[in-house]
């Protein structure tokens, strides 16, 4: 009799063993599912933060008005009210980074910046380099000179002292239609324009829009009434970041079609 208690007991006792082990057993799954759940949750999350949020930075030159110029400690102007938008659109941050302009294309092909936007016209030797977005705006190259000058169209132009903001549209024109040897290249429009009051050159090649600010702001200069060049504006991308330049480029067409865009234009520039 006593021989079957004790069976029985050991019995008992590895079945309480047995349960505890299945208990303990289920628990780990448990927990490793769950922490498994709550991994492919943090994964998961990440990806939809990565599709639709982080920084959206912006090459410029802020030294282009009304596109792109400074007031206080901000860059404002067209083209950072349009980036801003697209930002918006896509769930993203923009940060603007204020570089010379001749450093926007080679920070771009080297990823340093997502995209360059600084009334940036789409020509031949650029896209060698990057890729461009729809065209946003319409652009205006013209000459500026002295009142008085003897510069009265843009044929007069030729074998004149031309001054050009570097590697802007109007450097380059004016380079393949004046001839190198004529041009004198500045860091930006104001101080192009500071070398024809000086003296220093007889005319400067430069966007229509600027182009009225700085006459409006320095007494005895005027615009030729014949403009040099019309040109198309477009942001600029990563050769190999098509992704993002699709992305903008849907932005873009829903901002332009609601009316954004040419409300933004409206804003910086006078229809008159």
């Amino acid at each position: 009799m006593k021989n079957m208690k004790k069976i029985i007991a050991i019995i008992a006792a590895i079945a309480v063993i047995c349960a505890v082990f299945v208990a303990c057993s289920g628990k780990k799954t448990d927990e490793k599912s769950n922490a498994n759940s709550a991994n492919n949750a943090s994964v998961s999350e990440k990806a939809d933060e990565e599709a639709t949020g982080g920084k959206l930075v912006m090459a410029t030159n802020a030294e282009f008005p009304p596109y792109e110029f400074h007031e206080g400690d901000s860059i404002v102007g067209i083209d950072a009210e349009i980036a801003a938008a697209i930002a918006e659109k896509l769930g993203m941050e923009l940060q603007i980074e204020d570089v010379s302009f001749d450093s926007i294309i080679p920070g771009v092909q080297a990823k340093k910046y997502d995209m360059g936007m600084a009334g940036m016209t789409v020509n031949e030797d650029r896209l060698k380099d990057v890729d461009f977005s729809d065209s946003y705006a319409t652009g205006v190259q013209v000459v500026i000179v002295k009142e008085g000058s003897d510069i009265a169209t843009v044929d007069d132009v030729a074998g004149k002292k031309i001054g050009v903001q570097t590697s802007t549209t109007g450097d380059i024109y004016a380079t393949d239609d004046f001839g190198d040897e004529n041009i004198t290249r500045y860091d930006n429009g104001a101080v192009a324009v500071q070398a024809l009051i000086s003296g220093k050159v007889d005319c400067v090649i430069i966007d229509n829009e600027p182009a009225k600010s700085y006459v409006a702001a320095n007494e005895g200069l005027k615009i030729l009434d014949t403009e040099y060049v019309e040109e198309q504006y477009a942001i600029c991308f990563n050769k190999e970041n098509t992704e993002l330049k699709d992305k903008v480029n849907g932005a873009l067409k829903e901002l332009i079609a609601d009316g954004t865009v040419q409300k933004i234009v409206d804003k910086y520039i006078n229809a008159d």
